[in-house]
Order: structure tokens, then sequence, then C-alpha cells
């Protein structure tokens, strides 16, 4: 039996699967933090602070106000561990083996890996790897820059790191060096055997085949429901077609087949969420929350998927040259109620405590309410007040948003 959806039933699916259905009913607690991590599989990592960083604006955008504190201890505590899954990610440890083989096997890890660097410098690496071995964890701000005549230092990417930088990375990449705990937000480097002191590659590595059918389960299962083309990015897999492989796990029960009103491709849903496709063929399933998302939020951070889903065309332009973007340096998205209707170019001045709004557009041809101005201007004031920014200044903005912000 195929299923039906009217294109606002699938995103609202979507948004269940992300922890985006409804507001927090309770004040949050610490075991939220994995909870959420858990249901979205992977949580991007950031370090762009101008409102906050990438992970605490995530959870904040399904947790509400929380203590940013609770992401490092729930690394430092090893329910989570960060490697490239997305991207640089938080990763529920229980999924360490999902990503143990490009650990093992780093060949295909773009500029990630240099397997010239590992045998130009393999005597400096290995010394460093005993460095970690005998005196315990190292940050990369433990070792000093050198300056080699040069001019003064500056970053410009990877290969301007200083030397015991790349080799830490290497060695992370490689999984001989796990990252323990974070300082300040900086990476604390330790020997993966004493991060993961139980695992055994002997005993519990799945092969390479069983990995990557369980990060297609678990991307089916975070997105609420998927098509062939959105499968490869989630995890970053190998480029190809996965009608087959959804197929199959449809003929096994794990996926339901479903048809998305305009869409010509099959999509699919994953068993667990049943009740929730359910209401959302009645029409019974819709999103009541307001809020602020991150630009690498996975509701927004697949372009295609965005537009497909929210016919929202969504480009980070903090990469861009000033005078070529057309919103910001770091825009956020802004649900309200189910859809993406506009987008904020803001700056969190902590000291201050000013959240600045720069600029706000809302989407073309929205058909705006005093409801939805409201529920805006309230998604903009709980970041702003979680921030510890509780004065708002606005710069560009419609006239109804600003009134409003300033009630």
């Amino acid at each position: 039996m195929t299923h039906h959806l009217s294109l606002a039933g699938a995103r609202s699916l979507h948004l269940a699967a992300q922890g985006l259905l409804a507001p927090p009913r309770k004040k949050a607690a610490k075991a939220d933090v994995l909870a959420a991590i858990e249901r979205m599989a992977l949580l991007q990592i950031d370090t762009i602070q101008v409102v906050a960083r990438s992970p605490y604006l995530v959870l904040f955008s399904r947790l509400g106000s929380y203590d940013p504190a609770w992401l490092e201890q729930t690394l430092a505590e090893g329910a989570i561990y960060e490697y490239w899954a997305h991207e640089a990610c938080f990763v529920p440890t229980r999924d360490y083996g999902l990503l143990r083989h490009r650990m093992l096997d780093p060949s295909g890890m773009g500029w990630k890996f240099s397997a010239r660097w590992m045998e130009t410098h393999g005597a400096e690496i290995n010394a460093l790897l005993a460095h970690v071995r005998e005196r315990g964890p190292v940050r990369s701000a433990d070792f000093e820059r050198r300056n080699e005549g040069k001019g003064t230092a500056k970053s410009a990417g990877w290969w301007d790191w200083k030397p015991e930088k790349r080799h830490l990375e290497l060695l992370f990449t490689t999984g001989r060096l796990m990252v323990a705990e974070r300082r300040n937000f900086q990476r604390v480097y330790d020997l993966a055997e004493r991060v993961l002191p139980h695992w055994d590659d002997r005993r519990d590595l799945p092969t390479v085949e069983a990995a990557q059918a369980q990060m297609v389960r678990r991307s089916c299962r975070a997105l609420g429901l998927v098509k062939a083309g959105w499968v490869a990015d989630y995890y970053r897999l190998k480029r190809g077609k996965y009608d087959a492989a959804l197929h199959a796990l449809a003929d096994t029960g794990e996926l339901t087949p479903v048809r998305v009103e305009g869409w010509k491709h099959d999509a699919f849903v994953h068993a667990d969420l049943a009740p929730w496709l359910a209401q959302a063929e009645a029409g019974e399933l819709s999103s009541t929350v307001n809020t602020l998302l991150s630009p690498f939020d996975p509701v927004v951070w697949d372009r295609k998927r965005a537009v497909e889903l929210f016919d929202f065309d969504y480009r980070l332009e903090c990469y861009t040259p000033a005078e070529k973007r057309k919103y910001g340096y770091f825009v956020l998205p802004i649900l309200s109620r189910g859809k993406l209707v506009g987008r904020l170019d803001a700056k969190a001045h902590r000291k201050q405590g000013v959240f600045e709004v720069k600029a706000l557009y809302l989407e073309p041809g929205l058909r705006t309410s005093q409801r939805l101005i409201g529920d805006i201007a309230l998604a903009v004031r709980r970041c702003a007040a979680w921030h510890g920014t509780p004065t708002i200044s606005v710069g560009h903005a419609p006239a109804a948003v600003t009134a409003a912000l300033k009630t």
C-alpha cells in the first residue's frame, strides 16, 4: 500500500522526525542534549559565533533555553564523540562503528587526510603520539606557532596550520586520537584507546556494507521521509543510486512507500514513524514551533531538499565576498508553524547585552498576519534572551516586525 501526502504533510513529518513538531513542554535537562543528537543521528560542528556556534543553536531550536555546557559535558562523559560524518559532527557513541571504516582507510577523505604528509612527517607524528601517550591529552594551542620568516602568520585554511595542528588532525582522521573533551570549544586530543577503552575492532567492527546500510537507516529515521537523491548527503556516503537500497528496505517493512503531491519520484518513511505518517496523511500533523535555525541545521543544510520541501532557496553567504552577499554574513532561517518564512541577519553583542537585528527579510509572496508577526518576534526575543542579550536593536526589517520587536 502506498500512502499519499500533501507537501505540508511531508514537511510536518520531516520536522517531527527532527524534533521540531512542538515546543518543549518542560524545562530542558542535560539528558535532552543526547536525546536530541540521537534523534538527528548527528550534530554538525562549526565555530562561527556571530550569534551562537552552530551546534548550540541547533540544540536551542529543539530544546529551548538550556545550558550550552551540557554539550561539552556529554562529550567528556563519552556519550557522544567527534568525527567526520556529514562534516565534522558530534555523533552518538553507539554509532562509533558506523564511521570506523573511514578511520581505518582514510584514502577517500579528501583534504582531511594526506598520505604524503604522513609519510614526510612520520617521525614527528610518532613523536607527538608518544608525547600524548606519556604525558596525557593535548590541544593544538599547547604548541607554539612557528613563523618561518614569511611575515605575520594568519589563518588561510588547512595548509596554513602549524605542523602540530596538521599532525593532530591527521591522527584524528585516522582514529589514532579522539577528542576527549573541549575547553572553550577547543579540541582536547587523547589516545583513542583511552577515550573508548572498551572498543575492539576484531569484536565490534561491522562490515563496510553493514555500516553503510545502518547509515542509510539512520538517515531515513532522522529525515522523516527520504528520496533516493537525499540519502547520500546525510553521512556523505559515496554518490550513487540508492533507489534499490530504499526499495529493499521497503520490501522488509523497514520503510513505507509514500507519494508526495508534485513529486515524480518515490519517497519513503521509516516504519518507526508510522503513527506520524497516519496523522500526516489525514492532514492532522502540523508543527507549532516558532524558532530560528542554524545555517548548519539538517533542515536547511541540503539546499535542494530545502527547496523541494519548503520552497526555500537558502545559501550560507559567510564564504561569499561581502559585496556579493544578498542577505548577510550569517543568516538564520526563520521557522514558523511548519514553514520557512524568512531570514535573519543578526549578531549577538554579549558584553553589551544587545541582540542586533541587522536585517530581517520575509519570504517573497508570504501572506503576513498579526499572528505570524507575533510568532517571529517571539522567536527572536527567545533567542536573544537565551544569549543573555535581552536588548534588541533593529536595523532593516518590515515595519510590523520592527514594531513587534520593540513592544
